[in-house]
């Protein structure tokens, strides 16, 4: 079930008060509004109310690391009690991880499945259980609806768009490129493709890049652009920036991963990049690269390694002009908070109307 673009959306169609848990599975953020989900989560509180429960009780508890299966245990009491007024549960997590604790909650559960959603196996008897299952692509949709899911709904990914402006710059000889989706563990500089970044780096001198960091494994990041002696093409932000002002000094931004439950379906830096008139470079595997093919609005990346890293950047040069057209012209509706606030209006009041006459 999809929620269309093109509503015709008024402003007081928002702002219903509603008792909604969130429930993340992430740690608590390092650096303040550097989380696409927080961010999502905000402006839900700000037009629905509602708390953040932060499942995840690893660094909470003086105890070694605390396997997913355990989650939100710790605070199950918290939650049954809470459980007395009616609310709705709304958990956020990466991929379709059946959450043990989530058996135990007797109110309407709603899973947002913030990544891409892969091959893997899919607990259908656990999600069909569930009063809604939301993915934000059409292929996550397919993949779930496949495995015999009627009760998913796509949500349209949406930032605010007011606080993004585009700044053109002319490209010369050098190309810079934002780069988003900071690893969250050692792995993720190969998956995310930030290793091939840097040796893409090292072999041509024109590329310089600018990553948006989340605090964690910050060190590490320093010492492999040391390694690779690029200290000069490279800037780390690992603090709280104005993404805007970022912006305006590249020419656009890029997106790479090996798999897609790894990063969202439409990561947030390349829509804010599109929202700033900046074309943007993906890999194939994340489904935003179906809506960059169709508007023609940056370059899709087939594999991570720096021979095509390169052939891509190089691409991007010789086209810029004509994929900087392009992005101009997406419609100022697409990857409109505003849809998206309307959208889960429309999700949370259908769940509750069903469990009022359940």
């Amino acid at each position: 079930m999809a929620c269309e673009e093109n509503l015709e959306i008024k402003t007081n169609e928002c702002g219903t008060a509603m008792n909604i848990l969130y429930h993340l599975s992430i740690l608590p953020p390092k650096i303040l509004g550097g989380e696409a989900v927080t961010q999502d989560i905000a402006a839900l509180q700000q037009n629905f109310g509602g708390q953040i429960i932060y499942i995840n009780p690893n660094g909470q508890l003086p105890v070694p690391v605390i396997p997913r299966a355990c989650f939100g245990f710790h605070k199950l009491a918290q939650l049954q009690d809470q459980e007395r007024s009616p609310l709705l549960h709304h958990v956020f997590n990466p991929d379709p991880f059946p959450f043990p604790v989530l058996r135990y909650l007797r109110r309407p559960i709603i899973y947002s499945l913030t990544g891409g959603v892969s091959n893997q196996r899919i607990n259908r008897r656990f999600f069909a259980s569930l009063a809604a299952v939301t993915v934000s692509d059409e292929r996550s949709l397919k993949k779930l609806q496949a495995c015999g899911l009627s009760n998913v709904y796509v949500i349209p990914p949406g930032i605010d768009k007011s606080r993004f402006t585009h700044t053109p710059i002319s490209l010369t000889s050098e190309i810079w490129l934002m780069v988003g989706s900071a690893p969250w563990s050692r792995a993720q500089f190969r998956s995310k493709g930030i290793d091939a970044l840097l040796v893409a780096a090292q072999r041509c001198p024109e590329l310089h890049l600018v990553f948006l960091w989340r605090g964690v494994l910050f060190d590490e990041m320093e010492a492999r652009v040391r390694k690779f002696g690029i200290k000069r093409q490279v800037e780390v932000l690992n603090e709280q920036v104005d993404v805007n002002r970022v912006l305006a000094r590249v020419h656009g931004s890029i997106t790479l991963t090996t798999r897609p439950e790894i990063v969202r379906p439409y990561p947030y830096s390349l829509i804010e990049s599109l929202a700033a008139g900046k074309p943007v470079l993906v890999s194939r595997c994340i489904p935003m690269a179906d809506y960059v093919v169709r508007q023609g609005c940056g370059l899709v990346i087939e594999n991570l390694t720096s021979e095509h890293l390169l052939d891509a950047v190089h691409q991007f040069s010789q086209k810029y002009d004509t994929l900087q057209n392009a992005t101009s012209q997406i419609p100022p509706t697409v990857f409109s908070r505003q849809t998206m606030i309307v959208c889960w209006k429309r999700v949370y009041e259908a769940i509750l109307h069903n469990a009022k006459h359940s």
